[in-house]
């Protein structure tokens, strides 16, 4: 009688099971650290916004700052356009979405911006700047000027 090479339906089992342990640890980490790099993210492309505002007020300041994110593409102010990416000009990036505002009228001296994720799984910190530059942010809800400054 020969023997038969190969595994049996048990060790196969076994190692399948083994694999499903470890897939059930790290896909609840992996989702994390995708929300935190998309937060990370959302903060540096908030700074590049303040960055971007002080500079289109400076190249045009019979405009002053800006209170939508298109203009910084294509606006009224020809020296400060491409002053930010062509992803982030859109208005989201990274599972967040960029939203400005700001004073009314001639020349514009306030501006705010908020970043809010665009799902739960994108991330659960939504952030807030102004013309001030401090970044600030808070959980469940929009952020305002009253939040939580970040560290």
């Amino acid at each position: 009688m020969k023997k038969q090479k190969g595994f049996s339906l048990i060790e196969l089992l076994i190692v399948v099971a083994i694999i499903l342990i470890i897939a059930a640890i790290a896909i609840p980490n992996l989702i994390k650290s995708k929300m935190a790099a998309n937060e990370a993210s959302a903060v540096g492309s908030v700074r590049t916004i303040n960055t971007s505002e002080v500079a289109y007020a400076s190249a045009c300041p019979s405009v002053g700052f800006t209170t939508t994110i298109g203009d910084f593409g294509a606006g009224p102010c020809p020296g400060a356009q491409n002053l930010l990416d062509s992803q982030l000009v859109t208005g989201t990036k990274s599972g967040y979405t960029f939203t400005l505002g700001g004073s009314s009228g001639t020349p514009i001296v306030t501006y705010t911006v908020n970043a809010d994720p665009l799902s739960a799984s994108s991330g659960t910190r939504y952030f807030f700047s102004n013309e001030s530059g401090v970044i600030r942010y808070k959980t469940g809800g929009q952020a305002g000027a009253t939040d939580s400054a970040l560290q």
